[in-house]
């Protein structure tokens, strides 16, 4: 059984490396060129790596280009991993390996395709999430289950320490899939369509907070919006635009806090931006 890796992102190179860490092999990885996408969040390179453990790497613009899709075929892959990558796989491409082509999305399937997973899971108020590795169609998220696992959430879960706990799932995933698949010992799960639920994409500003609204909404919207997101925000008096990182429901604190109609929020960490 033969593996074949696309990343450009630490996340996808922390998989890379649990494949090992479980004596497996990839038999080749596919990354940007070293040019493109510099300032992208978690962006890494793979040469190290790929020289280290003798894996055939191939740099290219795009994923669909024909370089990549001629080497997946000269190499004979079976399954190809995607992850940590922007660019949409053409039918083309994910029939290329033999068995197909392999993403993680971080809901638990059919719940949550679409985008901003980690702040909508915050923003609805929801008691799990999770990652599911999936096999890629030409649907958005729609592919069939290989393996999903839970994360649970309570009031306190933000942004920040959730989307570490999706980075250790992917991992984990990972490192309990890759036999399977090398020994043919999975089970394709069909989505339940009719229960699939869509979410849309999050601009920064929609991080505005409605200080009319509910101290309890804005609470939650602080923690589905902070780091690594740009923050949930509101400009005070002085036509600043504050930016709260962390705050709490009332605690009896005396720290900066802003008045709801139905409680108070003490703000912990915030910046000042002037506009």
């Amino acid at each position: 059984m033969k593996f074949g890796f696309v990343t450009c992102v630490q996340l996808g190179l922390s998989c890379m490396e649990a494949i090992y860490e479980v004596d497996g092999k990839l038999d080749l990885a596919i990354t940007l060129e070293d040019g493109q996408a510099r300032n992208k969040s978690g962006r890494i390179y793979l040469d190290e790596f790929c020289s280290t453990n003798n894996i055939p790497l191939v740099k290219s613009s795009h994923i669909n280009n024909e370089v990549c899709i001629d080497i997946i075929k000269e190499y004979d892959l079976d399954w190809l991993f995607i992850i940590g990558w922007s660019q949409i796989a053409s039918n083309e491409l994910l029939s290329a390996p033999k068995k197909g082509v392999l993403g993680i999305h971080p809901t638990l399937l059919p719940e949550g395709r679409g985008r901003a997973a980690i702040p909508w899971a915050i923003l609805k108020g929801l008691d799990k999430t999770g990652v599911t590795l999936f096999k890629l169609n030409e649907g958005v998220d729609t592919g069939d289950i290989v393996a999903q696992v839970e994360i649970p959430l309570d009031g306190s879960t933000d942004a920040a320490k959730l989307y570490d706990q999706v980075n250790i799932a992917h991992v984990r995933l990972i490192k309990e899939v890759f036999h399977k698949l090398r020994n043919e010992n999975i089970v394709l799960k069909p989505q339940v369509h009719e229960l699939a639920t869509e979410w849309p994409g999050r601009k920064p500003e929609d991080g505005e907070i409605n200080l009319e609204g509910s101290v309890f909404e804005a609470e939650r919207l602080i923690r589905a919006v902070t780091h690594p997101y740009p923050g949930a925000y509101y400009f005070n008096d002085q036509g600043q635009k504050v930016i709260i990182w962390k705050a709490s429901v009332d605690e009896g604190k005396n720290n900066m806090s802003l008045k709801f109609y139905d409680g108070t929020l003490i703000v912990e960490e915030y910046d000042l931006v002037s506009m």
